[in-house]
């Protein structure tokens, strides 16, 4: 019996892997946070799956389902949205999993930036305007965020930012970026990626606030700050280069 943590990936349900669609068929149980995953990866499930909505479980409870399940000799799909790599709460589970001596595997899916990006036909590294990417969030009805991982220190680098659980607190994410990025730095947010009713704006950090608030954004949304949003002119990469030696 083994619990397969799956990256169910950002909203479309054929988003998923071919790997994490195939573990899903075959699992006795699944587990899944029924605000973020689609119903029709769910009818994926043998049709006498257990399937239960972790949602409004709690940790405890969420753990107890896998214990159970392996006390039956049951494997688990465990569902997460996006990629279970970041900001999954999956480590707090692994933890307990492997206390209680029950094995588990990980299967990636598509994380919500990427098709973010994907939404905005942008690519987030672009040579000679940004080449790093700082995934992040806030710390506002959330865990504390460590010292030294402040909006203000980390924009400090001018790197493309990307924010999760933060659209909420949309005004004060931009006094934050305003003093390291400027306030005519390009932003998007792109809420529901991947689904029927994304949402996608474009702006910068003078007027993307008032955007969401006219949208009636609350959830399910990144936040992507950055010149390469809005790049211009820039070079080619050295990649593809004729300049470049090749073997």
């Amino acid at each position: 019996m083994t619990v397969h943590f799956i990256g169910a990936g950002p909203g479309a349900a054929d988003l998923i892997t071919v790997r994490g669609r195939d573990l899903v068929a075959a699992a006795p149980v699944c587990l899944y946070a029924g605000a973020l995953v689609p119903a029709d990866l769910l009818a994926v499930c043998p049709p006498d799956a257990r399937k239960v909505d972790t949602a409004n479980l709690t940790l405890d409870e969420i753990v107890a389902e896998m214990l159970a399940a392996h006390a039956s000799g049951h494997d688990v799909a465990r569902l997460h949205s996006g990629d279970p790599s970041v900001f999954s709460a999956m480590a707090e589970q692994m933890r307990r999993l492997d206390a209680a001596g029950v094995p588990y595997d990980v299967t990636p899916g598509v994380p919500a930036f990427a098709a973010a990006a994907a939404a905005l036909r942008r690519e987030l590294t672009v040579p000679a305007v940004g080449q790093t990417v700082i995934l992040t969030r806030t710390s506002a009805r959330a865990t504390p965020m460590p010292a030294g991982e402040d909006l203000d220190t980390l924009g400090k680098s001018g790197a493309t930012m990307v924010l999760h659980l933060a659209v909420q607190r949309i005004g004060e994410v931009v006094a934050e970026l305003v003093p390291n990025y400027g306030a005519h730095c390009p932003v998007a947010v792109v809420a529901y990626a991947s689904r029927a009713d994304e949402v996608v704006l474009r702006g910068t950090l003078a007027d993307i606030a008032e955007q969401v608030a006219s949208a009636g954004i609350r959830r399910t949304a990144v936040i992507i700050v950055g010149r390469v949003l809005d790049p211009g002119g820039f070079c080619d990469s050295h990649l593809y280069s004729a300049a470049r030696e090749r073997p």
